[in-house]
């Protein structure tokens, strides 16, 4: 029997958000479950992130690494952001450092960064 395969998203709470980011890992990485992280803005929270504020969201990378098995992280910011209500710029600044971050806390897994634009489309960010 297969196992079910997993990835992690850290990703906005805004409903808009939560389908085009699980298609898109999915479309793109052939997983079966994504495991959605969500908070406001949470790119603003990762891309300098405060023990006190983001730990929270380490733990719960964690349940899902060690858990669920999941070898990819992927790191999301979106148009029209309400809980980080800045520029398009800004957030995608915001989106490479959390991306950096989470490379390296988590070395064993694929850290990937996601910009879903004004109609919600999927758009991978460089990390390099």
């Amino acid at each position: 029997m297969k196992h079910a395969t997993f990835a992690t998203a850290l990703n906005c709470m805004d409903g808009r958000a939560q389908r085009p980011v699980i298609d898109w890992i999915a479309r793109t990485f052939g997983v079966d479950h994504v495991d959605m992280i969500t908070e406001p803005g949470i790119v603003r929270m990762l891309a300098a992130p405060l023990p006190d504020r983001s730990e929270h969201l380490l733990q719960k990378i964690r349940i899902s690494r060690d858990a669920h098995g999941s070898r990819l992280l992927v790191v999301v910011a979106h148009h029209d952001c309400a809980g980080n209500p800045v520029d398009e710029e800004t957030q995608k600044k915001q989106l490479v450092e959390a991306g950096h971050h989470l490379k390296d806390r988590f070395p064993d897994m694929s850290v990937r960064a996601l910009w879903l634009d004004d109609a919600f489309g999927a758009h991978e960010i460089e990390l390099d």
